[in-house]
């Protein structure tokens, strides 16, 4: 599980390298945020040392990889210990002055925050508010402990225990995230895992001409490919996007190659796949063209149809299987309707066995599913059609999922 750790400016922040450090013992990647304030009481060398990532405090920290965004679009769930009065109200007001308020906005994951400061200003109408607030928002607010203060003062205040934070956390994400850090969703991977991986992922869906207007097409959109590769570069990967009819827009880092028709797509990826440790087909590539296309629009003569003549496409993903090198990874997607013949499940593993790819991602797709929707689920399975996996969610929680299994195959012995 991938854990963002804000550390804002109380003396109670040295009590929180002991929750990463049960975190990190229970196997869990942490990245910790802390605010300038905060390195009065722990230094930057401590959270870096202990977490073995950088701990990042200012908005302008690698710009080109925009991580003041990308930090909380990853984490699994976000944990801000000790929460002070101060910083309490720039979450309830939505403020973004420094790094973590920023990542706080921008990400979806669970996040809880363990208020630690003086008694009276617990007690202030102002942090009730803010904190009534959160909790409307849906944050995870600990009630302080109480005991011993800063000083000689006493009572409701004090940063819980560093064992009864960390079982909290496990208790917010029960069910949907076990305690030991695996996920339902299968993204459960390092921040930068797939570093100095060379991947391409096709993307979208094939056009082939009929004539000068017209086309065959499918309804794949590219979300699925494009979370994917964003995916990818999130953690650490070179990606190349081979685009066929898409719109949407890719991050910076992200080469581009646009393509129409079956064959340029096919000509693209073969000469990209001689360098890439993966190959990620999620696009949708006709599996027939017309024999011929016209290089000006048809006309309608009377009442008279239009027949077409249709010849089969090469079949990309066998091609990448057959010329695949020792250790390259080679994945195929499969969006498939039940029939009376055999279940989406039975088509998928018979596909499976057929192509002979590392992976191959089934998705079900018609009736709303699959294509064009804001969500995916895919079950995925192994060359011999065995299921080794399923993913549910969002396509960029899917997208992690895959990847997920992309990094094991890639570090089989």
């Amino acid at each position: 599980m991938r854990v963002l750790l804000g550390v804002t400016g109380g003396i109670a922040a040295y009590k929180v390298a002991s929750v990463l450090r049960l975190l990190a013992e229970d196997g869990h990647d942490v990245r910790v945020l802390p605010t300038a304030a905060s390195l009065n009481f722990v230094g930057r060398a401590t959270w870096e040392a202990l977490s073995g990532n950088p701990a990042p405090t200012e908005t302008f920290d690698d710009v080109p990889s925009v991580q003041h965004v990308r930090l909380g679009q990853r984490a699994d769930a976000v944990l801000v210990a000790p929460a002070t009065a101060d910083f309490l109200a720039q979450m309830a007001a939505g403020r973004a002055t420094d790094l973590l308020g920023n990542a706080l906005l921008a990400t979806e994951a669970p996040v809880m925050v363990a208020p630690a400061m003086h008694t009276e200003m617990w007690r202030d109408p102002a942090t009730q508010a803010n904190v009534a607030t959160l909790r409307e928002r849906g944050v995870h607010v600990l009630e302080p402990a109480v005991g011993r203060l800063t000083g000689p003062d006493s009572g409701p205040g004090r940063l819980p225990d560093p064992e009864d934070i960390v079982a909290a956390l496990y208790a917010l994400l029960d069910g949907s995230r076990a305690a030991n850090g695996e996920i339902a969703t299968g993204a459960a991977a390092g921040w930068g895992d797939l570093e100095g991986v060379s991947l391409v992922v096709s993307a979208g869906g094939t056009r082939e001409p009929i004539d000068a207007v017209r086309y065959l097409g499918n309804r794949s959109s590219g979300h699925q490919g494009f979370a994917i590769a964003e995916a990818a570069r999130e953690r650490g990967a070179s990606v190349t996007v081979v685009a066929a009819n898409v719109s949407l827009p890719l991050g910076e880092d992200v080469e581009r190659v646009d393509v129409e028709t079956a064959a340029e797509l096919e000509e693209a990826v073969t000469g990209l796949a001689g360098s890439a440790d993966a190959v990620v087909m999620a696009a949708a590539v006709a599996d027939f063209r017309p024999a011929q296309a016209s290089d000006v629009k048809l006309k309608k003569s009377g009442t008279d149809g239009m027949t077409l003549e249709l010849v089969q496409t090469a079949d990309v993903l066998a091609g990448l299987v057959a010329a695949r090198r020792p250790g390259q990874v080679i994945v195929g997607f499969a969006a498939e309707t039940g029939d009376d013949a055999a279940s989406v499940l039975e088509h998928g593993a018979a596909k499976a066995r057929r192509k002979g790819a590392d992976l191959l991602v089934l998705n079900e797709v018609g009736d709303g599913k699959g294509f064009g929707t804001a969500t995916n689920t895919v079950t995925l399975l192994s060359a011999d059609g065995t299921v080794v996996g399923e993913a549910s969610g969002t396509k960029l929680s899917v997208a992690h999922a895959v990847l997920d299994r992309i990094g094991a195959l890639l570090s089989r012995d």
